[in-house]
């Protein structure tokens, strides 16, 4: 039996926080229909606001700590990644972003990726086209067609005539999202070796010291 590997990334700042439950409910929703496959599935959550220090050292110096790289290989090793953030100021949060800065961009070439967010009020919910979106386009990742987004008034809502609720929108998430992770091949391989810019200076360093 082949098992796979999902990971979420939350970037809620509380504890807890209705973006961490968002992504548990996603990665609920996901296992259990690779379940129904009769795929074993592993599951892990990074939290950001846990290595929020870390991460702003690595910007500063450009060096992770163990626990960063930790968290950075966790997300870059997955065979589906979830990652769900808070909306503020109409897009993704700061600590979200810096997170993903941090990602070589080629790492997550092909991975399935599923978006969410979470914020106060419905109008925020096009941050999934506008930011989201466009942010995996760049990492080339390949971004599932549902995204979730949770405002405050969706989480004790069943939806009506015209929008389904909260828990419709994340069972069909999760199920295509299922389907992209289960027919991705295991561990693709890239065509190319793609050297860090960082590892291409070292190199003409050493070539003019000889």
């Amino acid at each position: 039996m082949r098992t796979l590997k999902l990971v979420a990334v939350s970037a809620g700042l509380s504890s807890p926080s209705s973006t961490r439950l968002l992504a548990d409910r996603l990665l609920q929703a996901t296992r259990y229909r690779l379940a129904e496959q009769e795929y074993a599935v592993d599951v892990e959550v990074v939290e950001l606001r846990d290595l929020a220090v870390d991460i702003a050292k690595n910007l500063v110096t450009g060096f992770p700590s163990g626990k960063l790289q930790e968290a950075i290989d966790t997300v870059t090793g997955a065979d589906g990644l979830i990652a769900v953030t808070p909306v503020f100021t109409a897009s993704y949060s700061g600590l979200f972003k810096s997170f993903f800065d941090l990602i070589d961009p080629a790492a997550l070439t092909g991975v399935p990726v599923l978006l969410g967010a979470t914020g106060g009020t419905a109008r925020h919910s096009l941050v999934l086209d506008h930011a989201l979106r466009p942010l995996f386009a760049y990492l080339r990742a390949a971004v599932s067609p549902t995204a979730v987004y949770a405002a405050s008034e969706d989480w004790g809502s069943t939806g009506d005539d015209y929008t389904e609720g909260l828990p419709a929108r994340i069972t069909r998430a999760g199920v295509e999202f299922a389907t992209l992770v289960a027919a991705r091949p295991a561990h693709e391989a890239a065509e190319d070796e793609v050297v860090p810019f960082e590892q291409q200076l070292a190199g003409l360093a050493d070539l003019r010291l000889d």
